[in-house]
């Protein structure tokens, strides 16, 4: 599908509506926000029309990027007593895919809004969990006991299919005895993937992914696509290729004819935490979704050092580092807005846990590291919240569940934010509607995400979710949309092991990247390792002793 089809798409959804409207009185479309990540800032770097500095600071260690790599990376020094450092962010606030909102029903997330049990790899999400207050007793167990109102309530998830609501995602209805064998073949497979160990005792597929097997035969999955990979198993069920195809769209940004097997597979075997109080597919979450992760981190750090956070600073241009003389100081320039002036910032350890796509914009005399982010693509994503006066008039089958999807969609569906508050049916709620526009190349999403008006969106997506809930326009009392360009890195074939993406892990002299990208797909577990991994590295080039928190 090309942009001017989309459009004409999106356009009819809009006038089908509309239609509809006519001939039941419908109510017009709701009130609502056109928001999204800083793109008039940003897009400032490719003018690169940047006043020289005004002024200039020495700071020992610079961050740049306050998402949850960064404010790992901040975290982990405050922890271990390091305060010379500046956490610098280009939005207004700290989170990146982790933020939130808040209105007089709930708060909501506007984009991460889970986190799986965590494994025990994951030493450093525990150690989180636990100063949190959310994981309690030793971090290190093998089955914690954690906090009950973070665990997700039941039931979790449900399918709208054919009329009818059933529970958990992977079709049951009108599936033949051939496909369900499949399913069983399919689980196998992910149950053996699982299990699976190198001769060094390395899991095939560990979270975080740095921690996994380099197993030649395991590296070949990332050099075809996940699709191609189901069909040489003998599995081309086309409901185990829907509910494959759904994960991949969901965690990545792309479908399986384009996620790499490797990260495919990773998705279903690497997952193995467990709980005392919890079965192991059980999620944390809250109703802002990951953002309490974000502002725990962001807490901690203020508690610790002091404010450490400087926003609305626009990182355009990374001088020295690697390479230069080691007196030689790295010189980090910043645009803010709110003053129209430069700053600039000489830093002995910069951590860059920003997205890879900023980097062959920013280190100017870094050739290297800008042909190796070129080979980086990121998915664009939408989000909407749309708060209703109640919850809508629901299909037969399975009841409310916090995580809502609609088979054959454009979204991926909606969570409900308030369904931690265990409410059978909630008064006012608040849907949080995801989508990714896979369908388009990236480019040609972002397009889209940048010339669509809001009331087309609000049209086409009040259009999906009538489907299920026939009253949901009459409902809505407000409709927000948020866009985000670059939500995410695409783990295509040839990514995850590739040389590219190797290039952003190794720890440099005095530079060294840290943000999801640098593992290939953005999962809070392997953003949070990125920073806390980079920070650990920063401290020993600095001579200093700390606790590590990754062993």
């Amino acid at each position: 599908m090309d942009r001017r089809d989309f459009l004409v798409s999106v356009a009819a959804a809009a006038g089908a509506a509309s239609l509809a409207g006519c001939r039941s009185a419908s109510p017009p479309l709701p009130p609502g926000e056109l928001l999204g990540t800083s793109i008039e800032l940003g897009h400032r770097l490719h003018a690169a029309d940047f006043a020289p500095p005004s002024e200039t600071r020495k700071v020992p260690v610079v961050i740049v990027g306050a998402g949850i790599a960064g404010l790992a990376a901040g975290w982990k020094l405050a922890k271990s007593g390091f305060a010379d450092f500046l956490l610098v962010e280009l939005e207004s606030e700290a989170g990146g895919n982790s933020r939130a909102g808040r209105n007089a029903v709930s708060a909501y997330p506007w984009g991460a809004h889970y986190v799986p049990l965590p494994n025990r790899e994951a030493i450093a999400v525990r150690e989180l969990l636990g100063e949190l207050g959310v994981l309690h007793g030793d971090p290190h167990a093998v089955q914690p006991v954690y906090d009950e109102r973070y665990l997700c309530a039941t039931p979790q998830e449900r399918l709208y299919r054919d009329g009818r609501w059933q529970e958990g995602l992977l079709p049951q209805t009108g599936v033949s005895a051939t496909e369900r064998q499949q399913y069983q073949r399919f689980a196998d497979l992910m149950e053996g993937f699982t299990r699976q160990r190198d001769q060094l005792g390395r899991r095939a597929f560990a979270l975080p992914m740095a921690l996994s097997s380099p197993a030649l035969d395991l590296q070949a999955l990332d050099r075809i696509n996940m699709r191609h990979w189901l069909l040489t198993q003998g599995l081309d069920s086309p409901h185990l290729h829907w509910y494959v195809n759904h994960a991949c769209r969901d965690d990545y940004g792309v479908g399986s004819a384009m996620v790499s097997a490797w990260a495919g597979i990773h998705y279903f075997a690497c997952r193995n935490g467990e709980a005392q109080n919890a079965s192991s597919d059980t999620v944390l979450t809250a109703p802002e979704g990951n953002a309490w992760l974000a502002d725990g981190m962001r807490r901690s750090i203020t508690a610790r050092v002091g404010e450490r956070l400087l926003t609305g600073a626009l990182a355009f241009r990374v001088a020295g580092g690697e390479g230069a003389a080691r007196d030689q100081p790295i010189a980090v320039d910043l645009w803010l807005p709110q003053e129209q002036r430069t700053l600039r910032l000489l830093a002995r350890q910069l951590i860059w846990a920003a997205p890879l796509f900023l980097v062959p914009h920013v280190f100017a005399a870094h050739e290297a590291l800008r042909t190796a982010a070129r080979s980086f693509s990121h998915a664009p994503w939408l989000v909407a919240n749309l708060t209703l006066s109640r919850f809508p008039a629901d299909r037969a089958g399975a009841p409310p569940a916090w995580d809502n999807v609609l088979y054959d969609a454009a979204g991926l569906g909606y969570v409900v934010s308030t369904h931690q508050q265990m409410r059978l049916h909630p008064g006012a709620t608040v849907l949080t509607w995801y989508r990714t526009l896979d369908e388009l190349s990236p480019q040609r999403g972002r397009e889209m995400l940048r010339d669509t008006p809001r009331e087309l969106w609000a049209a086409q997506i009040l259009a999906e979710l009538e489907r299920p809930h026939r009253d949901i326009r009459q409902l809505t009392t407000r409709l927000d949309v948020f866009r985000n360009g670059h939500a995410m890195a695409r783990p295509v074939p040839g990514l995850i092991w590739g040389e590219a993406r190797r290039h952003f892990a190794v720890d440099g002299e005095r530079l060294r990247f840290a943000h999801a990208d640098v593992s290939g797909f953005s999962l809070f577990e392997e953003a949070q390792y990125r920073g806390v991994l980079a920070a650990e590295r920063t401290l020993r080039r600095l001579g200093l002793r700390f606790r590590s928190s990754l062993v």
